[in-house]
């Protein structure tokens, strides 16, 4: 069958891309920026409600468990029922809780809430990468990724210094006020403008949407139409498509476990333990800045907030250069297998070897980032010029961005079929670790100082090569096996 009589990848114009991506971008950014526009507020809240350091801290540890195992439901879900039906609960969920936090002086109320604004935003992000396989082909969708987590990458650069400002001038409630007026604008936005992309639900955005899962626009389009022509756009309302022609299933209920299925696939496993290490690593080392740059530089307040601005920088090149590196790679390795990039319809991935395309650079990225980490540790340690550790700051911030982007994308050319329930498996291994992180970094560095705290954490970095080498040599063989048991994914 020649591509002239294949459909589309997606019927989605480009605007109208730019918009879904925009929009999935701006409610990703909620996941890290509840954490990154919390860090500068520790000690002042800690001074607050009159309990320890690190009773705070296990708020933050309390927010990245219920970060684990809320995209394994919600990921799965909106496999299932579609993106735009989740987008809307979650951003609903997200907004009442920070209002409720914003309320609050007492610590339990804070911990336990919290989690409710956990299960808000923090299937964001790996519903966000579910949108991108709805969207984009194999050949453009590292240039995707990299637009979806720009706007998270952001939020690690600004907030920390809004946190900082906030807490500083108005005081810590204005942190979570802030995030309620911001998620009610993301709310609205998606219910005005989000059309539903699940290829499930809609096959390559052919298939005809009902209910909450069409936007308020769509609604007002429809109310100026003619009578007659809103009765044969219902007349074809047919079941959409799906790529491989067949009708979409039934309604069934989430399945939590399928996420944690996917841990024990040999490639999904590798990726996810990649992506949690670095994300334990950024966490451990952005939960420990304003406490060691206050007993080591003496600096507070908004400048304070200013300290956590060259990562944030760092991640924002990073998140927007590693698009076109995991492009470049992927057409540099297409032409050495001799296969013909195809825009329009898709490449079939069945033979080709996505994982050496994906990974075909993260060699050096992992090991600058890792060097960076340690090199930091030691620099703090011996109270070098600040400007040392700013600038490894700014090199561990635009590593961990391109490897995210590396293992996030693999992760989604891996599994077509449940991309956020993909992203729901890395985010239960990157939560608990990163959990993990931000509860011992304090003690690691209380124990046996900030040089080997921060050389342990760069080790578990530098392992990673071996798990990247392994997914690199053997990961098309594991995949040929899993497909030839007939597991779809």
């Amino acid at each position: 069958m020649s591509d002239v009589a294949l459909p589309s990848y997606s019927i989605f114009s480009r605007a109208q891309k730019l918009v879904v991506l925009l929009l999935a971008s701006f409610a990703a950014t909620f996941s890290p920026l509840s954490s990154f526009i919390f860090f500068p507020a520790i000690d002042d809240l800690s001074q607050s409600l009159h309990v320890s350091v690190g009773r705070v801290n296990l708020t933050v540890t309390s927010y990245m468990i219920v970060a684990g195992l809320a995209p394994a439901i919600l990921g799965d879900l909106a496999d299932n029922i579609g993106r735009r039906l989740i987008y809307l609960f979650m951003m609903s969920v997200y907004c009442v809780a920070n209002i409720s936090l914003a309320l609050q002086s007492n610590w339990t109320a804070i911990f336990l809430l919290r989690m409710v604004q956990s299960v808000g935003s923090a299937a964001t992000i790996a519903i966000g990468y579910g949108v991108v396989s709805d969207i984009s082909p194999p050949s453009e969708r590292g240039s995707f990724v990299s637009g979806l987590v720009l706007g998270p990458n952001i939020a690690t650069a600004i907030g920390p210094i809004l946190g900082g400002a906030l807490t500083s001038y108005l005081g810590w409630p204005w942190i979570f006020w802030f995030l309620s007026i911001l998620s009610g604008a993301c709310l609205f936005l998606i219910a005005l403008l989000l059309p539903e992309t699940a290829r499930p639900i809609v096959g390559n955005g052919s298939g005809k949407a009902t209910g909450l899962r069409r936007t308020i626009v769509s609604y007002i389009r429809d109310s100026t139409r003619s009578p007659s022509r809103n009765l044969t756009d219902e007349a074809s309302s047919e079941p959409a498509m799906l790529a491989d022609g067949h009708v979409k299933g039934s309604l069934r209920l989430p399945n939590p476990l399928k996420s944690l299925k996917l841990l024990w696939v040999k490639d999904t496993a590798l990726i996810t333990l990649i992506f949690g290490f670095f994300y334990m690593n950024l966490c451990a080392l952005q939960a420990s800045t304003s406490t060691l740059f206050i007993a080591v530089y003496g600096i507070s307040g908004i400048k304070l907030g200013l300290v956590y601005l060259p990562s944030g920088i760092g991640s924002c090149i990073g998140a927007y250069c590693a698009g076109t590196l995991i492009d470049y790679d992927y057409r540099v390795t297409a032409r050495k297998n001799n296969v013909e990039v195809n825009l329009r319809v898709g490449d079939d991935l069945v033979n080709f070897p996505i994982e050496k395309a994906r990974f075909r650079s993260i060699w050096q990225v992992i090991s600058a980032g890792t060097i960076s980490l340690v090199g930091y540790g030691w620099s703090m340690q011996f109270q070098v010029n600040m400007a040392v550790p700013l600038i490894l700051h700014f090199i561990i911030g635009l590593s961990t961005a391109v490897t995210f982007n590396m293992c996030g994308t693999l992760l989604v050319d891996l599994h077509p079929k449940s991309p956020s329930t993909a992203q729901a498996a890395n985010s239960i291994v990157r939560a608990f670790l990163a959990g993990a992180g931000t509860a011992l970094v304090q003690l690691l560095i209380d124990s046996i100082g900030i040089g080997w705290t921060f050389t342990v954490f760069g080790a578990l970095g530098m392992g990673c090569l071996g798990f990247a080498w392994l997914e690199w040599s053997c990961g098309k063989g594991w995949r040929d096996e899993v497909s030839g048991r007939g597991v779809e994914r």
